[in-house]
C-alpha cells in the first residue's frame, strides 16, 4: 500500500494506493483499526459537500477549458513569479494587469434551502451570472455555492465591487439573500489540513459572538470535558 498526504474534503486525510487483489483485505483492516474511533462508511455525495465546504474546485462544474486560472482563483498553480515560460503565460499576465471581467466567488445562504447550481446570482438587484455547484456545508451549517459573476458595466470584477454589492440568489422564482466570500469562511487558513484543530475554531466563535448555539467539534467537545471533569 502506497499512502499519500491527500485530502479532498479539507481536513488531515489519506490517499491509499492498492493493488487491486488487495483492496478488500486493506478495506478490513482499516475499518478494524479504526472501530475504537467509531469509523463508519460515507457516501460519494459526503465528499462533494466537503469539498465545496473547503472550496476546492472541481473539474467540469467550477472549472470549464474556457475558465483561467486568474478567474478561477487558482493563479498560485501558476509560474508567474517566475521566469519559466508556459503556454498561457501571456494571456494570464495580460489579464492580471488588466483586471478580471469575471471571477468566481464564493455565497452562503443562511435560509436552510437546497441548490445544486444554475441559480441566477443578483447584485443589486441585477443578474450578474449563475452558480456552477452548490451543496449544504455541514459544518458552517449553511448552504454554500460558486459562481462566477461579471460586471453588467462591463468593467472589472475587483475585490471591492463584490463586498459593496449585495447579493441574492434565486432558485425556482423565489430570491434570498446571500453573502459573498472572497474565499471559503471554513478554515480560511488551512490549519486542518495540516492537522491542526484548535479547542475553538472560527466558526465555533462566531457562533457564541452571534449568541446562536455553538457547532462543537469532538476535539472542542472533549476538551472541555476534560476542564468540566478537573482532568488535564
Amino acid at each position: 500500500v502506497r499512502a499519500m498526504r491527500l485530502s479532498f474534503v479539507g481536513e488531515l486525510g489519506w490517499e491509499l494506493h492498492i493493488p487491486k487483489d488487495s483492496c478488500l483485505p486493506v478495506y478490513h483492516a482499516v475499518m478494524a483499526a479504526g472501530a475504537k474511533h467509531g469509523i463508519i462508511n460515507s457516501g460519494y455525495r459526503a465528499i462533494d459537500s466537503l469539498s465545496i465546504e473547503k472550496g476546492y474546485r472541481h473539474w467540469h462544474a467550477d472549472l470549464r477549458p474556457d475558465d483561467t486560472p486568474l478567474e478561477a482563483g487558482l493563479v498560485f498553480t501558476c509560474k508567474l513569479k517566475s521566469s519559466i515560460p508556459f503556454q498561457g503565460r501571456d494571456r494570464l499576465e495580460k489579464q492580471k494587469e488588466e483586471g478580471l471581467r469575471r471571477r468566481i466567488v464564493c455565497f452562503t445562504i443562511d435560509e436552510k434551502v437546497p441548490m445544486f447550481g444554475l441559480e441566477a446570482i443578483f447584485r443589486n438587484g441585477v443578474p450578474v451570472g449563475h452558480l456552477r455547484r452548490a451543496d449544504y456545508g455541514f459544518f458552517i451549517d449553511k448552504t454554500i455555492g460558486y459562481g462566477y459573476i461579471r460586471n453588467p458595466d462591463g468593467g472589472v470584477v475587483s475585490a471591492d465591487f463584490i463586498k459593496s454589492g449585495e447579493f441574492t440568489l434565486e432558485r425556482m422564482g423565489v430570491t434570498y439573500k446571500a453573502k459573498a466570500h472572497l474565499k471559503s469562511p471554513f478554515d480560511p487558513e488551512n490549519k486542518r489540513v495540516k492537522g491542526i484543530y484548535a479547542e475553538k475554531d472560527a466558526t465555533y466563535i462566531n457562533a457564541v459572538e452571534a449568541k446562536q448555539k455553538p457547532k462543537l467539534t469532538t476535539h472542542t467537545m472533549q476538551t472541555a470535558a476534560k476542564k468540566k471533569s478537573g482532568s488535564k
